[in-house]
Order: structure tokens, then sequence, then C-alpha cells
């Protein structure tokens, strides 16, 4: 058996060898494929130790070999190089990924590739280069269409600008300058058009269309409000605390948020089974007349229910991680207790029996979903809730799925949990606030 380690040196070598036959094939010049595979390099190595990465060296490749082959048959069609569509390529790569180190890697690649294409044209590589950084900044952390739409006019004027400071403020050819503009626009009416395919193909989700999740006609929403309401309203919660636990560490809230709206439907399927949803006092008793192992089983089964309906209702793979790792691996510990406690003598209970599949959380995102869902259910049992009170449950919570493993796989720092746990105090101490006793109007009245 070859190791791991040598199959994806074998893979380097064959990758490489690759690229200098396309270069001398295309008769594109070597330089480009050094500067290629030492890129390729550096990212390899940037993103070993990376668990949150969104995206991967297939989709990078992708994204140039799409930009390649345009301003190739471009330019030997003999069509002005001015109409290359450069800036789609860091515009979807800054939205897609939300990466603008990645953005920027790319265009460096394809800027300096398509002047190599076009005959050693610096100036023309230079031009592209700026206003791909300049689309990327532009479209970064982009949560409405109409953001995109005016990054192309932008960034349009901006080339234009770069052609008339390099042409020493003349208008050699006004044209140009007309081009380069409609170029920008046409750019990000593309991106616009192309950004469902991308999300589809790469796996993953915009901030775009995390906005149209949040719709609450969604039929898995609506169902919710109708079928669950508890569930519905502790997963607003949790949206809520995700979100700002993730901006305080630099992660990515809106996907929190969304992740933590859906993260429960697949209580959907039996709601009455669960505390949030038992209303009637016959719902309580629902899990009376049940053995502890068919207990676990039915509150187990929401993960696995939960997958297949986002799978259904064609819910991003992105939004699907949230529904597999909010609980991780940990123990169903009431149900195992109350198991315990039936146990007969000699009799053995195997602890595993009782713990979710898993897998656990590999993103700062789910984790602190994860992390939201568990803290948001305790406060409720809490009897008296104050700030002190919130602030040791709070602690606890994190601290036991700390130590118990569910936060290996992802990449959240002690200090990133110390400044979780803050957040969460701060907001559900807010919901928990106290009031003042109102003095009855009635008695009042009566009095006067």
């Amino acid at each position: 058996m070859i190791e791991a380690s040598v199959k994806n040196k074998i893979k380097f070598i064959v990758s490489v060898a690759i690229l200098f036959l396309v270069c001398l094939l295309l008769k594109v010049d070597l330089s480009v494929a050094i500067l290629l595979s030492t890129l390729f390099i550096y990212l390899k190595f940037s993103l070993k130790n990376e668990y949150s990465k969104t995206y991967s060296l297939l989709n990078l490749n992708f994204l140039f070999t799409v930009i390649f082959f345009i301003s190739y048959f471009m330019i030997k069609s003999g069509v002005s190089s001015l109409w290359i569509p450069f800036c789609i390529i860091p515009m979807l790569s800054t939205i897609l990924f939300n990466e603008l180190r990645v953005s920027l890697l790319l265009s460096v690649a394809a800027s300096f590739t398509i002047a190599s294409i076009s005959g050693n044209n610096f100036y023309l590589g230079l031009g592209f280069l700026i206003s791909g950084i300049f689309s990327s900044i532009l479209v970064f952390g982009a949560r409405k269409r109409s953001v995109i739409i005016r990054a192309g006019v932008v960034t349009g004027i901006i080339q234009a600008m770069t052609l008339f400071i390099m042409q020493d403020f003349q208008l050699v050819h006004p044209q140009s300058y007309l081009i380069l503009l409609a170029n920008g626009i046409i750019c990000s009416i593309i991106v616009l058009g192309s950004l469902p395919v991308f999300e589809y193909l790469f796996k993953t989700v915009t901030n775009i269309s995390l906005l149209e999740l949040t719709d609450s006609s969604h039929p898995l929403l609506q169902r919710m409000v109708m079928e669950a309401a508890g569930t519905y309203n502790h997963s607003l919660v949790v949206g809520n605390l995700s979100d700002a636990a993730c901006q305080a560490v630099g992660a990515n809230g809106l996907l929190a948020r969304i992740g933590s709206y859906y993260h429960d439907i697949g209580k959907l399927s039996k709601p009455e089974y669960f505390s949030e949803n038992q209303i009637l006092v016959e719902d309580s008793k629902k899990h009376d007349t049940l053995k502890p192992t068919m207990s676990k089983l039915v509150i187990m089964n929401h993960v696995k229910e939960g997958v297949d309906l986002a799978k259904k209702y064609k819910l991003n793979p992105r939004i699907i991680e949230f529904i597999q790792e909010h609980h991780g691996n940990s123990l169903v510990y009431y149900f195992y207790r109350k198991a315990l406690e039936n146990l007969e003598e000699k009799e053995e209970l195997n602890q595993e029996g009782f713990r979710y599949p898993g897998p656990k959380p590999k993103s700062k995102e789910s984790a602190i979903c994860l992390l939201a869902d568990s803290v948001e259910a305790a406060s409720r049992a809490l009897k008296d809730p104050n700030p002190n009170s919130i602030e040791e449950l709070v602690h606890k919570v994190i601290n036991n799925k700390f130590i118990d493993g569910q936060l290996d796989e992802c990449d959240l720092t002690l200090r990133d949990l110390e400044k979780i746990a803050a957040v969460f105090k701060r907001i559900l101490s807010g919901i928990y606030h106290s009031r003042i006793t109102y003095p009855d109007t009635k008695d009042d009245i009566s009095k006067d």
C-alpha cells in the first residue's frame, strides 16, 4: 500500500508536469507555469492546518481554468483584450468563499497569465490585477444583489481611470474607456447569473442565498410555527445567540444564524416527544410509557429525520452540516441516567449506545450552534434566572462540552470560548431580565 503522503507527492508532480505540458502545447510562456506551481505550493501549505476552510484547491483550479480558457480563446480570436471579463473570478471567489486572500491569489495568477498570453502586456496585467483587487473588496460580505451590480459599475469606472492614468492622462482611444466601463457591469451581471451554479458545484452557500432562507414563508419554517412552536422559538433564540457569538470571534454570524434556524427541523416528525413542545399535560407523559432505550432512540432520531427533511426541501449542504453536527456525539444524559436507575444487578449499560452518532462540529459556526443550543435549553430549567446563575450555567455547559471533546475538531480557542460565554451571558440576561411589580390599579380605584 502506498502511503497518503507519497500519493500526494505523486499527484503534485503529475499536476505540475501536466501544467507545463499545457503551456507548451498552447505556446504560453513557461514563467506562467512556474508562477502557478509556486502559488499551488503556497495554498497547499496554507490549507494544511485550516479546519474550517470553505474552499478546496479543486475549486480554485476550476475558477482559474474558466478565466484562462475564456481569455485564451478571446485573444487568439482577435477580440480586444479589454473585453475579457476578468473580474468575474475575483468577485465569484470572494462571494463564494468569503476570503479576500484567495481572491488576491487568483487575481495575481490570472492577471499574470493573461498578460503573458497577450504578448507580455505588462500594463494589461497590472490593470486587471488592480480591478480584480478592488472588485473583491467591493463585494466582500455582500448580502444584497444590488451590491454586486454597484460593485460592477464602480469596478468599470476604476478600470477606465486606471487606463487614463497609464496613458499619462490623455484620451488616446475614447472607446476603450467605454469598453472597460461596460466590462465591469457585464462582469457583475454574469456573476449574479452564475452564482447558483457555482454554489451547487462547490457545495457552498453565499450570504445572498442565506438571506433567502430567513424568509418566514419558507415551508419548513411555516411547519415549525404550526407543528412545533416551542422548537421554532428555541431555534430563533439559538440563532440570536449564535450570530452574536460568531461576530465576537470573527466567524460567519449569518451562516450560524440560518443554520440555527434549521438545526432542529427533525423534531417535526415527533414534536410532542420534545419538552419545548409539550404544552398539554398528557404530552409531558409521552416518555413515561417508554423504556429509556426507546426514548433515547426517539430523541436521537431527530438528527437523521432532520437531514432527510433538509434533503427533501433541497437545503444547502452547509446548512445540513448544522443539523448533523449540532449535538456532536454527546450523551443523551437524561435517559442514560434513567436507564442506570432501572438497571438490574450484574447488568451492564454501554454509554456509547446513548450517544448521538455525530460527527463533531468541524467549523466555528456549527460548534457555536452546538454551544448555543445546549445553553439555551439548560437556561429554560433555571428556577431563578438572574445574571449570576446564568453566568454559572453558561460556564458549566461550555466546560462540559469542552471536556467531553465536542469541540476537538473545530478551531475555537480558549479565548474564543471566553468571548462566547460573555455573549451568551449578556443575551440570556436580557431575555430573563427582571421587572418591577406594578401596583394593582383596581385596588387604587376602589380606595378612592
